[in-house]
Formats: C-alpha cells, sequence, structure tokens
C-alpha cells in the first residue's frame, strides 16, 4: 500500500496543543478506529481503509485533475480540522479538500463494495482513475459499488471533497465562525471508511421489526446486484447461544416467532442474535449475523388523563441529557470507541435512561452500545439554516419557505438516517426539527415520518415551533424547567426537552479556550456547592412537573463543549462535576411507577 508506509505512520501526531482527552493518547495510523462499522449486518469478509492517506487543499475548481503534490497525511477517519488528524486546519468554502490511499484486493470474484460512514458534505470517489460514484449529505453511511473498477492486487482510491458550510446544508452545529452554542465545523471523512467482498447477488440492507404479544421478529430482506434465480430468505434467533427459533420466507418477510421472548427493557436490554441466509435455488449465496431486541415504544393515558410514555406497555419517564457529540481533539468523531462508550456509561451510572442526540448522527457502533446496556434514544435530524421567526410553543407558528430541491435533500437525507438506524432497539422518538432551526412543511414531513415509522414516537419539534401533529409536545425553558398550562398540549406527551444548563468552571486546565466566555445558563454559580443546590432546585422542579403530567425531561448537558461550560463533565472528561450516585439518588422520584399497564 504505497501511500501510507511505516516510516510515514511514525511522522504522524497529533495537530495543535489544545486540550484532548486521556484517550487522545491512546489513538495510533494503525489502530484507529479498526473496530467492524456495521454491527448490526456483519460479515467476516472486510478490511478496514483507516489510518494514514495522502491529503491536499486546492482551490475549489482549480482543476479536474487530482492534485499532482500532495501536502501530507491525514488520520482518517478524523476530520482535517481536528487535532487527531494530525492537520488541524480549517477548510474554507472555496476550497476542496483531496484524499488518496491505496488498497489491495486479494481475488477477484464477486463484488467489492467500498463504504463510508459519514464524509461531510459532498463527495466524488475514484478508483485506478474511474469515477465509482458521487454523493450529498455528511452525516450518514453511503456505498460505492467499484467492482469495475477495481483489480486484482493493487488500486489507488482518490476522494474529492466540497463542504460550503451554507445555507440548506444540513449541519447541526457547525459554523464558519464558532461562539456561543455554535462550534467548529466537521469536513471530509469523519467516519470510518471500509471495504467489503460480496457475492453477486447479496444481502444489500435489513430492516427488523418486533412485536411482543405474540413475541415476533419481522426481517425484510433488500437484496443487492442480480439474480436469475428466485431469492428467499432463512432466518434463525439465538439466545444465549441457544437457537430458539428458525423460519424460512421471502424478500418481503421473514417471521421468527419467539416462545417465552425475553424482552428489551432500559434494566434488561436482552437481545437475540440472529443469522440472515439469501438463497437461490435453495443454495445459500450469502450470509450475515445481525440481533434485535424485542420491544414496543407507544403512550397510554394515566389515571390523571396525562399522556405518558410507554415500553413494552409500561410506563417509563424519559429521563436524558441533550448530547451534542463533540471531543476536544477529533470534533464530531469519538477518539476511540473506549471513549465513546464512557460518556454512555456514566449517564447510565447516574440514572439517566435516554440521550436525546443532539441534531447529528453517531456512529453506528454508539447505537448498538445504547441497544447493549439499555439506553434510549431521542435521535434529531441534523439542522440546516434558514430558519422560521422562533415562537416557542404559542399558536400559529410559520414556517420557513424552502425551494423544492433544499426540501428533497432534506427528505433524503431524513430517510437515510431513519433506514440506517431503524433496526436499533434503544431509538425510541425521531425529532426532524429543533426549535425552529431549518423548520419548513412541518406538518407534510410529520405525518410522513409517522407514517414511513409507525414504530416510533414523533417529536415533530423539540421546542417549538410546536404544529399539531406527532405524539410529542416539547418545551424548553433554561434554567428551571416549565411547561405552558395550555389546553392545546392536552393530547400530547409533554416533554422538556432542554432545560438547566448550570455551568461552572473546574480549573482553566480543563478549559478549551481559558480567554473565551466560558458561559453557562443563569450565569456561573460561585462553587461546587452552589452548584449543586441549582441542580437540586431543577430536579426537584422536574418532580413536581411530572406529578403535573410532564412525561420526560432532557438536561443539558453530557459534557462542556468549546466555550460551554455547562457539562455534567468537563470537555476533556478529566473531571465528574456531579457525582454519578449522587445523581441517581436525586432522579429516584423521577422513576416512581404511577401506570402499570399489563402486556
Amino acid at each position: 500500500m504505497a501511500a501510507t508506509t511505516g516510516a510515514v505512520m511514525a511522522d504522524w501526531k497529533p495537530a495543535g496543543d489544545r486540550i484532548k482527552t486521556r484517550w487522545a493518547a491512546t489513538v495510533t495510523p494503525e489502530n484507529a478506529w479498526r473496530e467492524y462499522p456495521r454491527p448490526q449486518m456483519v460479515r467476516e469478509d472486510w478490511q478496514s481503509l483507516n489510518g494514514l492517506w495522502d491529503y491536499a487543499v486546492r482551490p475549489k475548481g482549480a482543476a479536474e485533475a487530482p492534485p499532482e503534490q500532495w501536502t501530507g497525511k491525514i488520520l482518517v477517519p478524523y476530520c482535517i480540522e481536528s487535532s487527531l488528524s494530525g492537520v488541524g486546519r480549517l477548510l474554507e468554502p472555496e476550497e476542496e479538500l483531496w484524499y488518496r490511499r491505496g488498497f489491495e484486493v486479494d481475488a477477484k470474484g464477486g463484488r467489492v463494495l467500498l463504504h463510508f460512514e459519514a464524509v461531510d458534505y459532498e463527495c466524488e470517489a475514484w478508483v485506478n482513475g474511474h469515477s465509482v460514484g458521487t454523493h450529498k449529505g455528511g452525516n450518514t453511511p453511503f456505498t460505492f459499488d467499484v467492482t469495475k473498477a477495481a483489480v486484482e492486487g493493487n488500486n489507488t482510491l482518490l476522494l474529492r471533497v466540497l463542504d460550503p458550510t451554507a445555507d440548506y446544508q444540513l449541519r447541526g452545529k457547525q459554523v464558519l465562525k464558532p461562539g456561543g452554542i455554535m462550534y467548529t465545523r466537521v469536513s471530509g471523512i469523519w467516519q470510518s471508511v471500509w471495504l467489503e467482498t460480496v457475492p453477486d447477488t447479496y444481502i444489500e440492507r435489513l430492516k427488523i421489526d418486533t412485536a411482543i404479544d405474540p413475541a415476533t421478529v419481522t426481517i425484510r430482506t433488500f437484496a443487492g446486484g442480480t439474480a436469475a434465480e428466485k431469492l428467499e430468505v432463512r432466518a434463525k434467533a439465538s439466545f444465549g447461544g441457544n437457537e430458539v427459533a428458525s423460519a424460512a420466507g421471502s424478500l418481503a418477510e421473514t417471521v421468527l416467532e419467539i416462545a417465552d421472548a425475553k424482552l428489551w427493557s432500559v434494566d434488561a436490554p436482552q437481545l437475540y442474535d440472529l443469522s440472515i441466509e439469501l438463497l437461490a435455488g435453495g443454495k445459500v449465496i450469502d450470509r450475515v449475523t445481525s440481533y434485535a431486541g424485542i420491544r414496543t415504544i407507544g403512550k397510554a393515558r394515566d389515571k390523571q388523563g396525562h399522556w405518558r410514555f410507554t415500553l413494552n406497555g409500561k410506563e417509563i419517564f424519559h429521563l436524558g441529557t441533550l448530547d451534542q457529540g463533540w471531543w476536544p481533539e477529533s470534533l464530531l468523531t469519538p477518539p476511540t470507541e473506549e471513549a465513546m462508550r464512557y460518556d454512555i456509561d456514566y449517564l447510565k451510572s447516574a440514572g439517566f435512561n435516554c440521550i436525546r442526540n443532539h441534531i447529528k448522527i453517531r456512529p453506528r457502533r454508539y447505537y448498538a452500545y445504547c441497544d447493549q446496556i439499555g439506553m434510549l434514544v431521542w435521535q434529531d435530524q441534523v439542522s440546516g439554516p434558514p430558519h422560521p421567526k422562533w415562537t416557542r410553543m404559542q399558536p400559529d407558528p410559520t414556517d420557513a419557505d424552502w425551494p423544492q430541491e433544499a426540501h428533497d435533500q432534506f427528505m433524503f437525507e431524513l430517510r437515510a438516517m431513519m433506514d440506517t438506524l431503524h433496526n436499533h432497539p434503544s431509538i425510541a422518538v425521531w425529532v426532524p426539527f429543533n426549535e425552529a432551526w431549518g423548520q419548513h412543511r412541518t406538518m407534510e414531513i410529520g405525518k410522513w415520518t409517522m407514517n414511513y415509522d409507525p414504530s416510533r414516537l414523533l417529536n415533530i419539534a423539540s421546542g417549538g415551533n410546536f404544529w399539531p401533529v406527532g405524539h410529542i409536545a416539547d418545551h424548553h425553558n433554561y434554567p428551571n424547567p416549565e411547561f405552558p398550562d395550555d389546553p392545546r398540549f392536552n393530547d400530547y406527551i409533554k416533554v422538556v426537552g432542554e432545560f438547566g444548563g448550570h455551568g461552572f468552571v473546574v480549573d482553566e486546565k480543563h478549559l478549551w479556550n481559558p480567554k473565551a466566555r466560558n458561559w453557562g445558563y443563569g450565569g456561573l454559580p460561585q462553587d461546587r456547592d452552589e452548584l449543586m443546590d441549582r441542580y437540586r432546585k431543577t430536579n426537584a422542579l422536574l418532580i413536581e412537573l411530572r406529578k403535573a403530567g410532564v412525561a420526560g425531561g432532557i438536561y443539558t448537558q453530557t459534557s462542556d463543549i468549546e466555550g460551554e461550560v455547562n457539562g455534567l463533565l468537563t470537555y476533556d472528561r478529566e473531571v465528574r462535576k456531579f457525582a454519578p450516585d449522587l445523581l441517581r439518588e436525586l432522579h429516584a422520584p423521577l422513576f416512581q411507577p404511577e401506570l402499570q399497564k399489563s402486556r
């Protein structure tokens, strides 16, 4: 692999001198994100392309041909702006970013698939000089079939990336000038790149749905490639290494009936292992493994008539944090899987049972870990400007006027997110809009989302602007949680989708920029005792709101980020501002059951 020799690997080092987490020191070009990227559809024959690539930055549209001179090495999958990329350089809107690396194909046979887990924002790839595909959208996985372009032995991969960070681009909190609640942008490859060899006809995607009465796992199989014969599917489910069900079916539907099913819940996240085979003419031509959590997400009224969340028919209060997902050394890419799991484990130990993934999409392994440990997820769609006026929960809001092309791209990315994450039992709520950010055609998008995935709940716009669609009415209020007294919301699950945000500076050595404002909502407390008093107050107010009908609350936020110091953890994850055992004790009254509906 000529593009990344051992000699140049030794020359790599993180860029810049800002704070870093402890995991940054463990990252090397040889070990950077080598875990299998797609845990819900696994094949053994795959190859990671993470590591050192050549890179170059040129003026946008400078030439159609790739660069003749390369600037240096960049560590994939970390974005060019990050320290762990080894570059630490902002990509400007009038520039384009090029990547190059070699890869090997051991034996030419079947199909060769090139997978990108996420590239921000628009790209084109070439293999051995042949264009193999283009993609637009910076947040979800995509695949190019490179079979015709690849050869046995050595191959060369080129990638050209544009990232304007402009209007209508779905980019969440990425901005050209970070500050306040907006952060450093992320450009280019920022999740894993990998290669997979598959048969000529293969399993391209799975859609897995479950029911609990009776307990079933229903699998829809999407086939790629071409097939001359009728395709069939054979599936098996096992638990603890023992087979518990098997079934034969079609691409459209294969149903596994599970006797004495063990349900997935936050307290007992039971998962069934799946084996799915694709057959042609009775012969197995492809095989993948997966898993499923058997559970139902729903709602029900309590004795006072308030709507509550349910999991498997039983009431559950959703208590979570707003999770921005930024890291000081790697921005939107967790430095390592261990680091990624650390945040989730801390929240679980502190008595939170859900996470609101705030206007960004995580690596697929993140959701798999939430599945494994029993952490519910509210999944935001990534937002983009322009925005209408934010009227919060007031009547008769106005939508932004997005042109058809921009709306079509929004829907393309919304559907891609929902398809990518559909099989994860941890995901309970879809959130198409945050506040009024990029909010447009709200009723149309809300109805489409409910129809596309009726198995989950819809929070159409966390924090407003409220339109009468979906299942949830969501109010934001800082620092103290509140919910408006208005009969318009009586037919909806009432939640406080953001509150708290109590800031605190532990020590300057844990700050991203000691010279910045470094702020929290309601001003900064004088000491830790005042910080704890503020948290106790907001938690007590949330308990009272629960008694009055509120069914969930999302505290801001998991960690400090850049100029915000309102995290439960410092940005470098070195200090826990709140002991998890103490938080768990404070949170306990929020989970006292009021509704026990049988299956």
